[in-house]
């Protein structure tokens, strides 16, 4: 371990590391951005309201970040004054995502938002039948959402319209993943379900045989597999191609974290207070780290550094 900080309240955000900077949002309603060699304060914003699963989003000097009362704010990320900020009708969740010079935010009043990023006025909104918890995938001009009104749907980035509206099997908090054509997701009917945009229908479907949990964590997707946790405690290695599954690895308790793949490894964190790597190919355990509470937030790699928060409100950094 290279560092630690503690800021003071649960962290769920996934950290977003650049230009040798950590920003990640806390349960205390901060923004933090910290110095990635050391792990000192930079500078912190007020969000007011804790910071759940939202991550920073960080492009053109300016970090986005979405709280708990439903407010998407636009900090500088030189010294994290405010730069605008928009209140949406209920509490964010969903991560933002850049694209060009628009910023996209889902929102638990059922609403995905693209706004200029520079000043934020709204381009367009896209309503849904019940909250966005995901996050967007943007491919080719198109932003795929994940919806817990079970649907699917593709959504043209340039005017807002739907141009792809698809089952998502069930309630679906997990954001999607792409190998070429297909998108990769679990959901809480218990399944992970791959989609083909081509021919508009689902490739395959995968439940445990035994142990039959939703999925809530979203997939990593590399060399074929298809990588993501469950509430059933487990890690889930599947076949892209055919959904079988390769490996599976046990925990102690709900893996919500969404795994990272780097170096042939599987980076993870589970709701048991560990951290842990894993051999991308077997599955078998290289390395775990205890925390001092659980784990749900994911992790971020980056200039050879791993960085991770867990409920007790402690951020990580290893080398």
């Amino acid at each position: 371990m290279i560092w630690t900080y503690d800021a003071g309240d649960v962290v769920e955000s996934t950290a977003a590391i650049l230009d040798g900077s950590v920003y990640v949002g806390s349960g205390k309603g901060e923004l933090l951005a910290l110095d990635l060699n050391s792990g000192k304060l930079k500078w912190k914003y007020q969000t007011k309201e804790p910071v759940g699963e939202s991550s920073p989003a960080v492009g053109s000097g300016m970090v986005f970040i979405g709280d708990l009362s439903g407010v998407f704010h636009a900090v500088s990320a030189a010294d994290g004054k405010g730069v605008w900020s928009y209140k949406t009708g209920a509490e964010i969740k969903s991560s933002p995502v850049i694209v060009g010079d628009r910023v996209l935010i889902g929102s638990y009043d059922g609403t995905l938002y693209c706004f200029n990023m520079r000043d934020g006025k709204t381009i367009w909104k896209l309503k849904t039948e019940n909250y966005i918890h995901a996050t967007p995938a943007v491919i080719d001009g198109i932003a795929y959402i994940t919806g817990c009104d079970e649907l699917f749907r593709g959504i043209r980035i340039t005017d807002g319209k739907e141009v792809i509206r698809m089952s998502a099997g069930g309630y679906t908090g997990a954001s999607p993943a792409f190998i070429g054509q297909n998108a990769y997701f679990g959901n809480f009917n218990n399944e992970v379900i791959s989609l083909n945009l081509k021919t508009r229908r689902r490739g395959w479907l995968y439940q445990h045989p035994q142990r039959q949990f939703p999925f809530y964590s979203s997939a990593a997707v590399i060399g074929g597999k298809v990588i993501l946790g469950g509430r059933d405690k487990m890690v889930h290695c599947l076949n892209a191609a055919t959904g079988k599954a390769i490996w599976t690895f046990a925990t102690r308790a709900r893996v919500e974290s969404s795994p990272v793949v780097s170096g042939g490894r599987v980076y993870v964190g589970s709701n048991d207070g560990r951290f842990y790597v894993l051999d991308l190919t077997n599955g078998n355990k290289l390395w775990e780290f205890t925390a001092g509470s659980a784990i749900s937030a994911s992790p971020a790699i980056a200039s050879g550094r791993i960085v991770i928060g867990s409920q007790d409100g402690k951020i990580y950094c290893f080398g």
